[in-house]
């Protein structure tokens, strides 16, 4: 398998730590892509432009990262990653989407500087985008996810959760962390239980 991404990518880095957790890791290409040029074969992977992509041991194609993560959890014989328990599994994916969407946020505040001039930019639009990350922080401040992990293998959901943190710590110098202590002992935990998340990071 070919897993088309970038590093400092925070849905490759799922990806990733993912297809590491699952066993899958010596079995992964990591094929480096860039999004922003009209000639990488990222547009052909996936028309839309976007990592991470995982390209099967048949040729196809899958995206985005949340349907890699389902399709390895698979792969490995299901309820790994994804939870198979009806409670458990709903919490994991609704935790999976809050912390996507925590990533989502950062990234386009990165992208609303990086990509545009400094007179086009929009002061509102990075406000509302810093007011997701803020109370998706607080939420998950006042109840964190369990640290433990069944069997070792920690869902997606807290996969995803590292991830987005991670990615704070990445473009934000870990401002985040002053006001969310209970998160930052939970990272600590993760870290410390998941190698993977060490090993991919930027």
């Amino acid at each position: 398998m070919k897993l088309f991404y970038s590093p400092p990518s925070p849905f490759s880095r799922k990806a990733r730590i993912v297809a590491a957790v699952l066993g899958f890791g010596p079995r992964l290409e990591l094929v480096t892509a860039d999004t922003l040029n009209p000639a990488d074969v990222i547009r052909q992977k996936n028309p839309l432009g976007k990592i991470p992509v995982l390209e099967t041991d048949e040729g196809a194609s899958i995206y985005d990262s949340a349907v890699i993560v389902a399709y390895l959890d698979d792969l490995a014989g299901g309820g790994r990653v994804i939870p198979r328990d009806f409670q458990a599994r709903y919490e994991a994916l609704t935790l999976e989407a809050l912390a996507d969407g925590m990533t989502e946020a950062s990234v386009l505040q990165i992208y609303e500087t990086r990509m545009r001039a400094e007179n086009e930019r929009s002061a509102n639009w990075v406000a509302h985008q810093k007011g997701k990350v803020s109370r998706a922080l607080a939420q998950l401040e006042a109840a964190p996810p369990p640290s433990g992990f069944a069997g070792g293998v920690p869902s997606v959901g807290a996969i995803a959760l590292a991830c987005a943190l991670g990615y704070l710590d990445l473009r934000f110098e870990g401002a985040w962390r002053s006001d969310h202590p209970k998160l930052v002992a939970w990272l600590d935990a993760f870290s410390a239980a998941i190698p993977a998340f060490g090993a991919t990071a930027a």
